[in-house]
């Protein structure tokens, strides 16, 4: 229910909030400026969705009791790599916010997406501990049941 949650208004906002402003800028000489950044928005939707489709999957692995499995370790992987690429994304619009920020005179744009990079890379590096520690406990429970 959560990750379903954390999906709705992600979903919502790119079929009803970005839609709407690129046809309806608050000034018209900024829209140079505004398609890459609400591009960069839409194509960062993708790999958050697989993500949060990837988030699905472990915690149905865990539901089934299959949480020390190569699938979990494959999920955590792929939440990884979902979370570089946003924050690869958002890298590469910052120069087209910056540039917003300056002729608007609103350097908490800057802000809000150095936020959204921050957060993309704690939860980058937040899988792959997750991954490591968790391959780690598969290889263990397999050499004690090849002890056994």
């Amino acid at each position: 229910m959560a990750v379903i949650l954390i999906g709705v208004p992600v979903l919502t906002l790119c079929i009803f909030g970005l839609s709407w402003l690129p046809n309806h800028p608050v000034n018209p000489d900024y829209n140079h400026i505004l398609y890459p950044i609400i591009t960069g928005i839409y194509v960062s939707v993708i790999p958050f969705f697989i993500a949060l489709y990837q988030a699905l999957k472990l915690l149905g692995h865990i539901d089934k009791n299959q949480a020390f499995s190569e699938l979990s370790v494959r999920s955590l992987k792929n939440i990884k790599f979902c979370a570089m690429i946003i924050s690869g994304l958002y890298v590469v619009v910052l120069p087209f916010v910056y540039l917003l920020a300056e002729l608007d005179d609103a350097p908490g744009l800057i802000l809000i997406d150095m936020v959204i990079i921050f957060a993309a890379m704690v939860i980058t590096v937040f899988a792959a501990v997750l991954q490591r520690l968790l391959q780690e406990a598969i290889d263990i429970k397999t050499e004690n049941d090849l002890t056994v």
